[in-house]
């Protein structure tokens, strides 16, 4: 059963994930979803920040069909690991982004890993509208629990989510919004906030989402 996020959330069923990802990447064109970047600036200034080497552990969780990926490739990045609950997000991406060594694709739940408990100490954790999905203790706590096993000392993390002007829905799922003060509190004091600021996305369909770009560095 869900926590209580506000007076309105209670009581609200479980939501089967997998189904419902894989409903909306079938059913629908990745150009035409609502997060769709065709080109993810933002995201990769942050990246650059971190003036990391070209074989470098990055991990996309939650990547679905992100063009971000390509971009990395395109990089000459040659140690990209895709993540999605969704078998069908990724079948789609790996289908865009072509035959290549670099990137290794692991369906898997953030919440409940199977698989990624037992990949390498990364060296950077890409997260655009993925944390913000999850609305219970529980489910924000397994993630959390998995970015401090995973990202090795010095390692970075990019945490994008709605900010506390956004929307409070996403894909018909209700969301949790952020702002860098409490994705700061969910790191803790082993990770130092090196940029932040806010942006506001138009998707597709000419909607306007307000995100708030976070980069901690563990220390």
């Amino acid at each position: 059963m869900l926590q209580k996020i506000d007076d309105e959330s209670c009581c609200k069923p479980q939501v089967n994930y997998p189904t419902h990802w894989n409903k909306v990447y079938l059913n629908t064109e990745i150009e035409k979803l609502g997060w769709y970047e065709n080109n993810p600036q933002k995201t990769v200034e942050l990246i650059e920040q971190c003036n990391l080497p070209k074989e470098a552990l990055l991990f996309i969780p939650g990547a679905g069909a992100t063009t971000l990926v390509d971009e990395l490739v395109n990089r000459d990045f040659s140690n990209i690991i895709a993540n999605d609950i969704s078998e069908a997000a990724l079948i789609k991406l790996k289908e865009r982004v072509g035959k290549t060594n670099a990137v290794t694709y692991i369906i898997d739940d953030l919440t409940k890993p199977r698989k990624l408990p037992q990949i390498d100490e990364i060296d950077l954790w890409v997260d655009r509208a993925v944390l913000h999905f999850f609305l219970t203790e529980d489910e924000q706590d397994a993630y959390f629990t998995l970015v401090k096993k995973l990202i090795k000392p010095k390692g970075y993390i990019i945490l994008v989510e709605f900010n506390l002007e956004g929307a409070k829905k996403c894909s018909g799922l209700d969301v949790v919004n952020y702002n860098e003060a409490m994705l700061q509190q969910k790191l803790g004091e082993e990770f130092n906030l090196i940029n932040s600021f806010n942006y506001t996305y138009v998707n597709p369909s000419g909607g306007e989402r307000p995100y708030v770009y976070t980069l901690f560095q563990r220390k």
